[in-house]
């Protein structure tokens, strides 16, 4: 697929939600002014649900204090967003997010992932993360980390993870089933094997435009309807040198700082046809999310062009076929 004929069909495609993006807060500086404006939101898929266009990960939380976790989720709910993704797999992430919900639980949509694909340990780790979190049911509950063909393969089939789903569904534990990939060919193979309400996936303007990665999966997830949920929105490149990670120990890559470059990244993200985007895992980089969020407005010719030359420079955090 052409990229550059792809990508200006979805832009032309989605110029039309400026208008509830362009609602005066471009003027704002500073996020405490803007709680009063909430995010705008959007439509998941086919589930009739409407979720705001930023999430929040639940790894912002894991190692803060219990206090400190109370007030980052009381920020986000100030703030308008309503949907909120965690994993056991974010350290102690759930612990800190089951109290920190619990007094907004009914009024959000709650994720929840799982790395197990065989049937008895994704059953375990759902009920587990139901404990935690402190809740009775999840809204989405997701393979996490599809990274291989033979991850979808084990999950769907006997005994696989997708049986604890299918039957967590019918027990009221679960309302909807999708899935995370870092990986367009597991992507593509889970889309075809199962019916996922949903898909957790990169969607970066260096791996779309230098890669070509991500183009495919979206057409795919779009053609079935389904809710496209965004990663990796803020990041930039493989940290060029180790070392330079240690001020970020929550990006495995290196974050967008730029203010100018981050407002490009996320617009460019949010112009395709996600519902929401979820930022990197540190508590700052959530932080200016939410500001560029709130004066959002849709990406246009000039800035493509603008992204195309930054990205020429930039390593992508991932391809089509990986080594």
């Amino acid at each position: 697929m052409e990229r550059r004929k792809f990508f200006g069909a979805l832009s032309a495609g989605v110029l039309g939600f400026s208008a509830a993006l362009r609602s005066g807060a471009a003027g704002r500086n500073f996020l405490g002014d803007m709680k009063e404006e909430k995010l705008p939101r959007r439509p998941l898929g086919r589930t009739g649900e409407n979720l705001s266009i930023i999430g929040l990960g639940g790894l912002v939380l894991a190692e803060e204090t219990q206090e400190a976790a109370n007030q980052i989720v009381r920020e986000a709910i100030d703030h308008g967003i309503n949907y909120f993704d965690v994993a056991p797999s974010y350290g102690n992430a759930q612990d800190r997010l089951g109290p920190g919900l619990k007094p907004y639980r009914d009024g959000v949509f709650l994720a929840c992932k799982t790395l197990k694909r065989d049937k008895q340990g994704a059953e375990s780790e759902l009920n587990e993360s139901l404990q935690k979190l402190q809740t009775n049911h999840f809204d989405l509950y997701q393979l996490h980390a599809l990274s291989k063909t033979e991850d979808v393969a084990q999950a769907l089939g006997p005994d696989g993870a997708m049986e604890a789903f299918i039957r967590a569904k019918k027990e009221g534990k679960i309302r909807f089933i999708g899935f995370s990939a870092h990986s367009a060919e597991a992507a593509l193979l889970a889309m075809k094997q199962f019916d996922f309400d949903t898909i957790l996936f990169p969607v970066n303007f260096v791996c779309f435009l230098k890669a070509d990665f991500g183009p495919q999966v979206i057409a795919a997830a779009k053609e079935k309807k389904m809710g496209i949920l965004a990663l990796k929105a803020l990041a930039r490149q493989p940290w060029p040198e180790e070392e330079q990670r240690k001020n970020w120990p929550k990006c495995w890559y290196q974050p967008i700082l730029d203010p100018q470059e981050a407002d490009l990244s996320l617009r460019f993200t949010l112009s395709l046809p996600v519902t929401a985007a979820v930022p990197p895992g540190d508590v700052r980089l959530f932080r200016r999310a939410l500001e560029l969020a709130h004066r959002i407005v849709p990406l246009q010719p000039e800035d493509e062009t603008k992204l195309r030359h930054l990205a020429e420079n930039l390593n992508p955090l991932f391809t089509l076929h990986p080594a």
